[in-house]
């Protein structure tokens, strides 16, 4: 009996795993097992399952991740998505096609896509494995303690069934301003760390202009922004501290170590000598996700369009695929999208996904598979 995606997804929706996954992981492992395969959940909360070819060949991973955002939005099904008119998305409404909530997108439908592929496709030589990660949207224990030497992964988001090979990195640390404190009445006997805040906010607008990497040929330019500025204890005295928080959005070759130290040089360099600065990451279990790029000639990327996936293209959002892409080649891929035309889907109270969309991502992998490992 096939394995019935639609169902899943619909009770997958409804499983809220917001503030703790347990019941949408027990739920994953007892579709597996109920489909005859034998899932084990490793320390890191990892949900893992493998099935075998009856030769030698490639390994290649499924992975996508069961944690969403809160709040929980409830599950419904309609025939337009929400906030948009029957007709107006370019798309012909079918009763009950969409299917509103939580995750939905983001990433239970990807999830449902990638269990058709394990169950269904046919597998001649090689290895396919399913690995399901806990924590995703906060610190990814689960992808950090992955370990699994694929010859190639496939990670479950919701790219509209396009085929994304690359993707920004994500940085985020904070710059100590280092001052003088003096009485707010005799400002010339101190150094303030919040006037010297102007600079060094200049500093970061020019960084990317005359120290950061080159425009990549896919990703384009990285990004560079104060995100939160804080400084000063109290209204008459001049501030001996005044720390300024940024989001750094990577492109390749850009590395997390490199990113640190050129920054931090560079915007030392605006400050008189009466005033020093550091820069520290904020501090986190796992490494942040740093940029990747996977050749668009490169063979997975070439077997997923030729199975019907759409246009090769960059992912909007950081994801797990950059710890993966560091070991084989990787693709970002799965019905549904971050965002459309009448604004934010993931993540937001629109969440929704089209389950023709699912089946049709299911169709795509499930062929892609087959290909690499038949």
């Amino acid at each position: 009996m096939a394995f019935d995606a639609l169902s899943f997804h619909e009770t997958a929706v409804q499983t809220p795993s917001h503030e703790n996954v347990s019941e949408m992981r027990e739920f994953l492992v007892e579709t597996l097992e109920a489909e005859g395969t034998a899932p084990t959940v490793d320390d890191a909360g990892n949900t893992l399952a493998t099935r075998e070819g009856d030769a030698s060949g490639p390994h290649i991973v499924l992975n996508t991740h069961i944690d969403t955002v809160p709040p929980h939005v409830p599950f419904e099904r309609r025939a337009t998505p929400p906030g948009v008119a029957d007709g107006s998305s370019g798309q012909r409404p079918r009763d009950g096609d969409v299917v509103r909530g939580r995750g939905s997108c983001d990433a239970k439908g990807p999830l449902a896509a990638l269990l058709t592929a394990f169950f269904e496709a046919d597998i001649e030589a090689g290895r396919l494995t399913l690995a399901v990660t806990p924590d995703e949207e906060v610190y990814s224990t689960g992808a950090a303690a992955l370990d699994l030497e694929a010859d190639g992964f496939i990670v479950g988001e919701p790219t509209g069934l396009d085929v994304c090979n690359a993707a920004k990195g994500r940085f985020e640390g904070t710059v100590t301003i280092e001052g003088v404190a003096a009485h707010a009445a005799e400002p010339g006997s101190g150094a303030s760390a919040i006037r010297a805040a102007s600079p060094v906010l200049q500093a970061i607008e020019s960084y990317d202009e005359t120290v950061g990497p080159p425009e990549h040929d896919s990703l384009g330019r990285p990004t560079l922004e104060p995100t939160v500025i804080d400084g000063g204890e109290a209204t008459n005295q001049i501030p001996a501290e005044c720390r300024i928080t940024i989001d750094r959005r990577s492109v390749p070759p850009e590395t997390q170590q490199g990113f640190r130290e050129q920054l931090e040089a560079h915007l030392q360099s605006w400050l008189p000598d009466s005033l020093s600065l550091s820069f520290e990451y904020t501090e986190r279990e796992t490494p942040f996700l740093e940029a990747f790029a996977t050749p668009a000639d490169s063979e997975l990327v070439n077997t997923m369009q030729a199975a019907g996936a759409g246009e090769v293209r960059p992912f909007g959002a950081a994801t797990e695929a950059s710890y993966f892409a560091e070991d084989a080649p990787t693709v970002v891929f799965g019905p549904g999208v971050l965002a459309d035309n009448d604004g934010a889907v993931a993540h937001a109270e629109r969440e929704y996904v089209r389950r023709s969309d699912v089946e049709r991502a299911g169709e795509i992998v499930t062929a892609a598979v087959e290909d690499l490992l038949g």
